[in-house]
């Protein structure tokens, strides 16, 4: 291409911008950029009669303009400004933006609030959801924003908050939630049924009445949701419970599930719970202020790697159990846990099939690291890890039908009632066997431990 061609090109290249402008009228500078997960021309939602700050129901206009520039490919943009709405549908390629924070949906009242249902590619960028909380009692769908059977829904740069129900709802959905904030919803802050491939990443979400985010399904099996980089706090149990509620991050039945690197902090229970969800991944996740156990893997999860985490101040550290129920199979590797204050728990917890390595754990009202529960422990190795401040260091089933434990190179040092003792349940029994021989346990297989 000669100069002369190159100057052509792009005279053609304005000519065309500035057609694309003429069609959609003038955006401002700010606003006339595509955010990047929006894909087309931009229209402004005023020129095809959204009203900003009105004081009635602007739905059935703002519905108009979404079934325009879903067919058409066009984003739709909403200027700054409040927008009164109430039963509102999004469309199959509904793309749908905002200035973030300043962009505002409140609720109007009516039986909902934002609904999609079978629509795939929908986007929304931008927005605030403000659920105008009293108005919100009398919806009778259970979110802000309600998905269904959505393959590809993007959700970036949102606000949900101000709700007695939750933020979002998802059912057979896939896509990703990035870069929102969720917050005052009493339920959930979001919740995800039978996903297919969603990311859920860099999110901040506070002030949540029961739980923060919930990954379920309706049949266990596999879910492949990742949970990533999101900040979470203040989560309640405001509807009780023995730990279905007061979660960061709740797995259900939820298989091959990916939770790495979130920040959280101030649970009523854990941080991070997996009920009979398998092939779990929970990795470098920083976990303070929790009041149960911080990470937990219970019930039928078979397979989980819990690797690299921070916990510091929670009841237990981290609990692999429930084998009498299927609960196996487990790396519980590097992590450093601190400051455990329940009487009856654990810094590390795991009855079968379990490596336990490389792990630090500093400051335990009870066992810094205990294996086996009565009859229910197999199959478990510890090694090479430090226990400082605890009442006894390593603690180990001696069921008659507790299974083999092989323990070596560890290093416990202030344990108050022994470096590694023989457990009848929660009860020590026998010398402590760090200064011992164990030959009086046939299970046993004790080498290099060290006790000071």
């Amino acid at each position: 291409m000669d100069r002369r061609q190159m100057m052509t090109g792009m005279a053609g290249m304005a000519g065309l911008a500035a057609g694309t402008m003429a069609a959609t009228g003038p955006v401002p500078q700010a606003q006339a950029q595509a955010p990047s997960l929006l894909a087309g021309s931009v229209m402004d939602a005023t020129r095809l009669g959204v009203e900003t700050n009105s004081s009635r129901n602007i739905a059935p206009a703002l519905q108009k303009a979404l079934n325009i520039t879903a067919k058409s490919g066009h984003i739709l943009h909403l200027p700054a400004g409040i927008y009164r709405i109430a039963n509102l549908t999004l469309p199959a390629g509904a793309q749908l933006s905002g200035v973030p924070g300043r962009t505002i949906l409140r609720f109007a009242g009516g039986r909902s609030f934002v609904t999609l249902n079978g629509a795939d590619r929908v986007t929304l960028q931008g927005l605030s959801f403000d659920g105008a909380a009293l108005k919100q009692r009398s919806s009778q769908e259970p979110a802000l924003l309600l998905a269904q059977n959505v393959k590809r829904l993007e959700i970036d740069r949102c606000q949900f908050f101000n709700t007695p129900h939750s933020g979002i709802v998802l059912s057979k959905c896939g896509g990703q939630i990035t870069n929102c904030e969720i917050f005052d919803c009493f339920e959930t802050a979001l919740f995800s049924e039978d996903a297919s491939g969603l990311d859920i990443r860099h999110n901040q979400i506070t002030n949540i009445g029961n739980n923060g985010i919930q990954v379920w399904r309706s049949t266990p099996g596999p879910d492949h949701t990742i949970v990533a980089y999101n900040r979470i706090a203040n989560i309640r149990a405001e509807n009780g419970g023995t730990g279905q509620n007061g979660n960061a991050i709740n797995m259900f039945r939820a298989d091959n599930v990916q939770v790495l690197g979130n920040h959280i902090e101030g649970c009523k229970f854990s941080a991070i719970r997996g009920n009979a969800a398998s092939n779990c991944q929970i990795s470098s996740n920083a976990c303070f202020k929790l009041g149960e156990v911080a990470l937990y893997v219970e019930f039928a999860s078979i397979g989980a790697i819990v690797t690299g985490n921070l916990i510091d101040e929670a009841g237990t550290g981290i609990s692999i159990t429930n084998f009498n129920k299927g609960g196996r199979l487990a790396v519980v590797q590097g992590n450093l846990i601190r400051n455990l204050f329940e009487k009856d728990g654990v810094g590390i917890g795991v009855e079968a099939d379990s490596n336990v390595t490389g792990n630090v754990i500093e400051t335990a009202a009870n066992l810094g690291i205990g294996i086996g529960w009565g009859p229910y422990s197999r199959q478990v190795t510890v090694t090479s890890n430090l226990v400082r401040d605890a009442k006894i260091g390593i603690g180990i089933s001696a069921d008659p039908k507790a299974g083999y434990v092989f323990a070596a190179n560890n290093f416990i040092a202030g344990a108050k009632q022994g470096g590694v003792r023989a457990m009848d349940y929660n009860k020590p029994i026998g010398n402590d066997l760090a200064q011992s021989g164990a030959e009086a346990f046939r299970n046993f297989a004790l080498y290099g431990n060290v006790s000071i």
